[in-house]
């Protein structure tokens, strides 16, 4: 008698469809949730928060976004104070500016908009920026402390993206990241910031070689390199979660450091392009500006 059994007609489960990490609409909630909060310092103290943005020269990308920092701050019932200065202005000019805003105390925050004219040296800039206020993460000591799990404001985008994982309840430690990107206010940053969440971090750069092979290894990608759509497909690894910090205009829209086609058929979670990382920099700057009033008006965040 034939033992043979019989074949199995079970379907292979369907695989659930990718989360979108949503940062325009977090963005909004989050918005809605500090209006309360700079309501509650000036009942406090009788100042509106406020954050300081300085522009030098006429560099049309800056001011635009300087401008949309402006609006974010209006939202939630902050003030935002606009500081323009030629393009001539000197490194000890601009530095003697920071730290008029230092010594303000109606002043909670500071942004000095990247880039500064070539002739600027721009780091000793930020590092003028005193800690307090250091609300967009640029100075070296605020980058030292953030590294070594001390408080300190992160830099905005890897913060941002950090509290979208967060949000989106993505458990991050034991997951090998990969960071595509060096620069001082995204890359190494947003390795720091996963390494302190117990991932095993791995950075890439302009030198890496195979980066492919880096990439498919990876449970979490971070597009931080700021070359459109480097990062291929596929390339990613099946439920990895794929951060794409980039955005690069073109006709119709705009693409990001990672090619995105084909992404949500294998990823776990991805951000869109626009709409995903863009929207919580700002956001998180907003967030962080309120967090310093908060601290020096006493309120226990």
């Amino acid at each position: 008698m034939s033992t043979a059994k019989p074949s199995s007609t079970a379907k292979p489960s369907p695989k659930l469809a990718a989360t979108v990490l949503d940062g325009k609409a977090l963005a909004k909630q989050m918005e809605q949730q500090l209006s309360p909060r700079v309501e509650a310092i000036k009942e406090k103290t009788g100042r509106t928060p406020s954050l300081a943005t300085i522009l030098v020269g006429d560099d049309p990308a800056s001011a635009t976004y300087v401008r949309m920092k402006g609006n974010a701050c209006k939202r939630v019932g902050m003030d935002s104070i606009k500081v323009e200065l030629p393009s001539e202005t000197t490194t000890e000019q601009l530095m003697a500016k920071i730290d008029e805003l230092n010594d303000d105390p109606d002043v909670h925050g500071i942004l000095l908009q990247h880039p500064v004219p070539d002739h600027i040296d721009e780091r000793a800039c930020f590092d003028q920026i005193k800690l307090a206020k250091d609300v967009d993460g640029v100075t070296c000591l605020g980058f030292g402390r953030m590294s070594m799990g001390e408080p300190a404001f992160g830099s905005c985008t890897p913060q941002g993206i950090m509290y979208m994982l967060e949000h989106y309840d993505i458990e991050l430690a034991g997951l090998e990241a990969v960071v595509v990107g060096r620069s001082p206010i995204l890359g190494k940053p947003m390795a720091m910031m996963l390494l302190n969440e117990n991932c095993t971090v791995t950075i890439c750069h302009s030198k890496t070689q195979d980066l492919a092979a880096h990439i498919q290894r990876a449970d979490i990608v971070v597009g931080a390199v700021g070359v459109p759509e480097l990062i291929k497909a596929e390339w990613i690894k099946e439920g990895a979660v794929v951060i794409d910090a980039g955005f690069h205009p073109r006709e119709g829209g705009g693409v990001g450091d990672i090619e995105m086609s084909g992404v949500a058929d294998k990823a776990s979670a991805y951000t869109p392009v626009p709409g995903g990382v863009g929207p919580m920099t700002i956001n998180t700057l907003i967030r962080q500006t309120v967090i310093a009033a908060e601290r020096a008006a006493g309120i226990e965040a």
